[in-house]
């Protein structure tokens, strides 16, 4: 009976000391790791919303780009830190592509990472140099099945989002069109402006004053709303074409045993902080969408995504690395 008791009175102060710890939290700066370099989308994405998130918690979410592997590094780093809260990452869809796109992670995104908030988007558009005769995404499918191998699209290298959302097409339309990879979304941009490459995929963000310099042609936006920046610009749904989506979505994840009470306090600084005026005007300067979503919503998405990609991959025969 003794021993009992000393295990209950174990447990208690074991439960209150956890209590206690996360009533405390954060008592540090908080390393926010960022899989890109500076000035990258989900590096511009984490420090907007690190920033705010520290002011509100009054400690830093102190910026830490880990750059390397296709994002994969600063996954893994995080994957293997103390699981106490003072450890985040702001990722891509990085974390749903790799495991299909890498023969080797160093780490389990279900069973190393835990699901903290879903943050933001950006959303693609499609876009086509003045020259291709498609006004729309159903005149650019029809032209691309008249001539199959005629048509070609740039993207930033295998694996990528504008990559994988152009093979997508393919794989739903059963279209050949030839992919033509570059070294970086940048690079895929400049080849469409000028003519190099007939269509390429990329955010609305970065194309956005090409658009408006009438150097390139947009078809439609991969998402499920109108993007406000691109109003006159329809869906891929309201094209007829309602599985052809794909956003850049930014989602922050922690390690694995990170306490649940920790957890839920940076997800509810979050939300906070994507509620904030002053903060949505930023993030709409940059064309970013935010996109809010508690850790159960993430862990949805990052399911489902991990699945999705991965017919994509297999479909469009990428070789693993």
């Amino acid at each position: 009976m003794n021993t009992l008791c000393r295990w209950a009175a174990a447990l208690v102060l074991g439960c209150a000391s956890s209590l206690a710890a996360a009533q405390a939290y954060p008592a540090k700066p908080i390393r926010m790791v960022l899989p890109f370099p500076a000035g990258a989308p989900s590096d511009l994405v984490g420090r907007i919303i690190g920033q705010k998130m520290g002011e509100q918690m009054g400690q830093n979410l102190v910026p830490d780009n880990r750059v390397g592997a296709g994002g994969n590094l600063a996954l893994g780093l995080t994957a293997t830190s103390p699981p106490d809260g003072y450890t985040v990452v702001v990722t891509s869809p990085t974390v749903a592509i790799s495991p299909s796109l890498y023969k080797k992670l160093s780490y389990n995104p279900f069973k190393d990472l835990v699901p903290v908030a879903r943050l933001a988007s950006i959303e693609n558009v499609m876009v086509v140099h003045p020259s291709v005769p498609a006004k729309t995404l159903r005149q650019f499918v029809e032209l691309a099945r008249a001539k199959p191998g005629v048509l070609n699209y740039g993207s930033g290298g295998a694996g990528t989002t504008n990559h994988l959302a152009n093979e997508l097409l393919k794989h739903l339309e059963k279209l050949n069109i030839v992919h033509v990879p570059y070294k970086g979304a940048t690079l895929a941009t400049v080849a469409a402006i000028s003519g190099e490459v007939d269509q390429t995929i990329v955010s609305v963000a970065s194309i956005l004053p090409l658009i408006r310099q009438n150097r390139v042609r947009p078809i439609v936006v991969l998402s499920e709303k109108r993007v406000p920046n691109l109003p006159e610009v329809p869906t891929s749904t309201e094209a007829g074409f309602p599985e052809f989506r794909m956003s850049i979505w930014y989602a922050m994840f922690a390690p694995a045993g990170t306490p649940r009470e920790i957890v839920q306090r940076l997800n509810q600084e979050a939300q906070k902080a994507l509620s904030s005026k002053d903060l949505l005007q930023t993030l709409d300067q940059q064309s970013i969408i935010p996109w809010y979503g508690s850790p159960e919503q993430l862990a949805d998405l990052l399911r489902t995504e991990t699945a999705r990609y991965a017919t994509i991959i297999k479909s469009a025969g990428i070789q693993q690395q």
